[in-house]
């Protein structure tokens, strides 16, 4: 759940989402509301207008009400249609409409009512009636008629029913187009950082120096301080690099003269200076590949690996003819990996010289694409059908100028080397046991 918040599209989505829905509840209930409104209001007209018919239709004759024209609408003739009417005095039987049948309604004399009154209470079907009231007093006549006409509120309650629904379904579907509008949007809306992304694995893999293309207005300050970064960057490992190899080619000078002054000499102090002096020399090229290798493997710099594998494979067999060694390279076209080409030389090198050093018979180099990895990885990988070494001393190997043979010729600086400029490249080395005679071979594991 963590991850998921802290993703801009779901975020982005959530908010949307949240104020989509308080937008269309408060919109509902404002529309829902309106319409309960002006049902309920255009109900009270209909009622008002039967009042006022009632009204203008009324006569005193003989001291009884009756009215000169009959209500126009139907349901007032049918017994419990819903619509009802009735005149009231306190002194007279009721006069009501044929609807009401047996039934009467109840004046509620404790009311009064010359402004007129509406108020809802049970019919005679037990169903919710609205009632509109009115006292009115009639020419040449001095009793107080209370006229008053109902009707069903069941038919109002449909009507809302229909519209709530009507509302619900409208604002759920318009709701739905909405939010996919919004993932559209957010979808377009974030392809740049997209682009900003594969254009920094193109980089990261060697495919480009810089990103490229046009962005938006929002993004293109972004993208221009990655690439002045990347400048700067390169700008600071190139001058470090110069530094470190200007100190080397200073130091150097004096331990020539130190190693040849030395070789002049005789004696302890002579044998000691001669010892000290190789081993920083050692020390200075070992620094020097370090250097190399910090700046070689940074951005954008890749290296195909058929050119330089097949160079050393042929170096190789030159050196070791006279053992006879077959020694090979099985490499898929194409392949390349992040890695400056003369660090990738200087390891491959390195490993197939000890391979060459041990093998008995043959010396495979082998590269393949690593699947199921989370990054897209290279392995490098030099086999030889060699005695192979333990679990034990796979990694003492690596450490710089230990020897497990002090038989075999070396400096024990080689796969140390080779760790190193490993690491600073962005990978890293191990050794795996060898399809050739179960001995140890070791792997290289770089980004694509």
């Amino acid at each position: 759940m963590g991850r998921l918040t802290r993703s801009l599209t779901v975020r982005l989505l959530l908010s949307a989402s949240l104020w989509l829905a308080v937008a269309l509840a408060f919109g509902g209930f404002i529309l829902a509301g309106a319409f309960r409104d002006y049902v309920v209001a255009d109900f009270d007209h209909r009622l008002s207008l039967a009042l006022e018919h009632m009204i203008g239709v009324s006569e005193v004759e003989d001291g009884l009400l009756r009215f000169t024209r009959p209500m126009a609408d139907q349901r007032y003739s049918d017994p419990y249609s819903g619509l009802y009417w009735q005149v009231s005095t306190e002194d007279m039987p009721h006069f009501r409409s044929r609807s009401l049948w047996d039934q009467a309604l109840d004046p509620q004399w404790e009311q009064p009512a010359f402004s007129q009154r509406v108020y809802e209470t049970q019919g005679p079907t037990e169903q919710v009636l609205r009632i509109m009231v009115r006292d009115v007093v009639l020419p040449d006549d001095e009793a107080v008629y209370r006229y008053m006409v109902a009707g069903d509120t069941q038919q109002i309650r449909t009507d809302i029913d229909r519209f709530d629904m009507l509302i619900l379904r409208s604002l759920g579907f318009l709701g739905l187009g909405l939010l996919l509008a919004v993932v559209a949007q957010v979808w377009i809306g974030l392809r740049p950082l997209k682009a900003v992304r594969t254009g920094l694995l193109r980089i990261r893999s060697g495919r480009a120096q810089r990103l490229e293309g046009r962005f938006p207005s929002e993004i293109q300050p972004l993208v221009e301080e990655m690439n002045a970064l990347i400048a700067q960057n390169e700008r600071v490992v190139e001058r470090a690099r110069t530094h470190v190899g200007n100190l080397a080619h200073a130091l150097k000078t004096p331990l020539s003269v130190l190693t040849n002054e030395a070789k002049t000499q005789d004696g302890r102090l002579a044998d000691v200076a001669r010892a000290q002096a190789a081993s920083m020399r050692q020390h200075i090229d070992q620094h020097l590949k370090r250097a190399r290798a910090a700046g070689g493997g940074g951005v954008g710099a890749a290296t195909a690996l058929d050119e330089p594998v097949a160079e050393l494979v042929r170096a190789m067999q030159k050196i070791y003819a006279s053992r006879a060694l077959t020694i090979k390279a099985e490499l898929p076209p194409g392949l390349a990996c992040r890695v400056d080409r003369q660090d990738l030389s200087e390891m491959v090198g390195n490993l197939l010289d000890n391979a060459c050093k041990w093998a008995a018979t043959t010396v495979i180099v082998k590269a393949e694409r690593l699947k199921n990895t989370a990054r897209p990885m290279l392995e490098i990988c030099v086999e030889d059908d060699g005695p192979g070494i333990t679990d034990g001393e796979a990694e003492a190997v690596f450490e710089r100028g230990n020897r497990l043979d002090e038989a075999v010729p070396g400096s024990g600086l080689g796969l140390g080397i080779v760790r190193d400029i490993a690491d600073m490249s962005g990978g890293h080395v191990r050794l795996s046991r060898s399809h050739m005679l179960g001995a140890c071979g070791p792997g290289l594991f770089f980004l694509l």
